[in-house]
């Protein structure tokens, strides 16, 4: 199936990569708007609606259902898929906490099938935002149990009402009140059913531990997080991967310090 996208700003040359946005639960590719009116002069860049979520939830609703259901690999077809039919190139996977999940999986699924073509999209870097490498099997059952308490609110719930407690967990705790608020207005135009169905599909329980697979890779993987994200910093400090961390921010970067966030990005890209 092909997702949602939207293609904004120009390349100043033929040989620079296209950057390809994936946004985080509950999201869709506006998330990253600010980040990219600070790239559009030079950069081209495109934004995904990734399946349940923004207008990919709309568009062609069956299809959307069997991208969730099958998770996963389902998910990394679809973006590739999108991303030929956009005719893109060399491309740069910039991903936001579950976005950044579906990335890892994305670059891993290609190493491990690598077909090449001439007109095949090629991934040449991954910017990862807060995002979970994967849970020990032990604790995956928990998580999953955890994930249906939520889902079954997304699915039955006023989505306001469910909103007001998501954002009190603790990953969430930098925000302020009104930032709070602000995002449980932004985020009550979802579609209930779709989040709850996204949030399964694609639940930590049902991922692989993708970091062993991260540090073979060759091409060049960055990770961000918010110096009050303190969870994710812990991830961070033990990945020996790349890492940047971002001071004055929590688990949402590139909302919380989007001009921070897109120093970071072009220094990334610049390497």
């Amino acid at each position: 199936m092909l997702l949602y996208s939207e293609t904004f700003g120009v390349k100043t040359n033929a040989s620079q990569p296209t950057l390809v946005f994936l946004h985080g639960l509950l999201g869709n590719g506006r998330d990253w708007r600010y980040v990219i009116s600070q790239l559009a002069a030079t950069q081209q860049c495109i934004t995904i609606d990734l399946p349940g979520h923004g207008l990919s939830a709309f568009v062609n609703a069956e299809m959307t259902t069997e991208a969730i259901d099958g998770g996963f690999e389902a998910i990394h077809q679809a973006l590739v898929a999108t991303l030929k039919q956009r005719g893109v190139g060399d491309y740069v996977l910039i991903g936001y906490s579950m976005g950044a999940r579906l990335a890892m999986y994305h670059a891993c699924a290609l190493a491990n099938h690598s077909i090449s073509s001439v007109n095949s999209p090629r991934l040449i870097k991954v910017l990862l935002e807060g995002g979970h490498f994967g849970l020990p099997v032990a604790e995956r059952e928990s998580r999953y149990q955890h994930d249906q308490r939520w889902a079954a609110r997304f699915a039955q719930q006023p989505l306001a009402e469910v909103l007001q407690d998501w954002y009190q967990q603790s990953v969430f705790s930098s925000l302020t009140v009104a930032q709070r608020q602000a995002l449980v207005v932004k985020r009550s135009d979802n579609l209930g059913s779709g989040i709850a169905q996204m949030m399964l599909a694609t639940s930590l329980a049902k991922q692989p531990q993708l970091l062993p697979q991260l540090q073979q890779l060759s091409l060049p993987i960055h990770y961000l997080c918010g110096e009050r994200d303190t969870k994710f910093c812990q991830l961070a400090s033990v990945c020996e991967l790349s890492v940047t961390v971002i001071d004055n921010a929590g688990h949402n970067i590139h909302i919380e310090q989007p001009i921070a966030f897109t120093t970071a990005l072009l220094a990334f890209l610049d390497k």
